[in-house]
């Protein structure tokens, strides 16, 4: 990342060191391009143009056509993870570009029904991750956990049986249950109950709501799914008592600015209403969603924070406090990153 300068002439302190966890991040959309490249090489896979360019597509997922075609793309990378070999390296790769980026703790989503067909079923495709996972994170120093998704276009009974396996594999670093997918389609509480299933086995609600959809969507997650963290959730900047009601919860919106941009929720990055959920104290936790699709990792959203909405060095390290106390971290190594962050501060 190029040095930035502050008005005055003074460089400003360095975003890739500065300490922070990424709670949102979707797993095949963490994959490097080049890695990409190399899978659909090696199984025969046809890349559209759009993915073989290592450019970032131009997408606008705001209607139904353009929504269509990124979860197409999606799916097309996704057929390229074929093997236990190619979810080691898509996972030891991702940790080595969070740890690149200042990552201390990562929680990386994962719908594992995608890749069981190809990986001997559900239960081996999980622990084939969570070995992954387990690797990576002893190879890297990186921790990392796993928040399991259930895809809100698939049946409730399917996400209902995802979550019991979850919970069957929160000692071995499944630590959340995420709802993912379009918000437009269907209700939030069709799966209260896989939810419910989830929560009482200790994982953390974090569904996705506020991108796509309203404010509604937001509400929803917090009456219905009882989301101790919310993915995105930066519609809620458009309803000041949610707002209040998401800050005096102290639920975390996992806020995304590139992907907001790319996928069309907003014209531009100064849009996006990072500066409104930070004053009205709604706790976020920076992501970078799907870089594959997107072009830009963690370092790069806390940048756009920077640039586009003036947010001060001592602004952003109070952004990378609010990801660690929004994660599954232990609280001795939440202690410890804070720490760690304080220094940055102080360099």
């Amino acid at each position: 990342m190029e040095s930035v300068r502050a008005r005055g002439g003074a460089a400003l302190r360095d975003l890739r060191r500065l300490p922070k966890a990424h709670l949102h991040l979707h797993f095949t959309g963490s994959m490097r391009s080049t890695t990409l490249l190399e899978l659909a090489d090696k199984y025969g896979v046809h890349l559209p143009e759009a993915l073989r360019s290592g450019e970032p597509p131009q997408l606008r997922a705001t209607d139904e056509r353009g929504w269509f075609r990124f979860q197409r793309l999606y799916d097309i990378a996704r057929s390229c993870l074929r093997e236990p070999e190619d979810i080691r390296r898509l996972v030891h790769e991702a940790a080595e570009e969070d740890v690149r980026d200042g990552s201390r703790w990562l929680e990386i989503q994962v719908d594992p029904t995608s890749y069981a067909p190809r990986l001997g079923g559900l239960i081996p495709a999980l622990e084939i991750i969570l070995d992954a996972v387990h690797s990576a994170s002893r190879d890297t120093g990186l921790g990392i956990r796993v928040v399991v998704a259930a895809n809100r276009m698939k049946h409730p009974l399917d996400a209902r049986t995802l979550a019991r396996l979850a919970v069957r594999y929160a000692d071995r670093g499944v630590v959340g249950f995420g709802l993912s997918n379009d918000e437009r389609r269907g209700f939030a509480r069709d799966f209260d109950r896989a939810f419910a299933i989830a929560r009482e086995g200790g994982l953390l609600a974090a569904p996705h709501g506020g991108e796509l959809s309203g404010p509604a969507s937001v509400r929803d997650c917090l009456d219905d799914l009882h989301a101790g963290r919310v993915g995105h959730g930066v519609r809620a900047a458009e309803d000041p008592v949610l707002l209040s009601r998401l800050a005096s919860r102290g639920v975390t919106c996992e806020v995304c600015p590139a992907s907001n941009v790319a996928l069309g929720v907003y014209e531009k990055p100064e849009d996006v209403p990072l500066r409104t959920l930070f004053d009205a104290g709604v706790p976020m936790a920076l992501g970078a969603d799907d870089p594959l699709l997107f072009g830009s990792r963690l370092a790069a959203q806390y940048e756009i924070a920077r640039t586009a909405h003036g947010f001060t060095d001592a602004e952003l390290a109070e952004l990378a406090r609010q990801s660690v106390r929004g994660s599954r971290a232990p609280q001795d190594e939440q202690q410890r990153l804070m720490t760690e962050i304080d220094a940055w501060l102080a360099s």
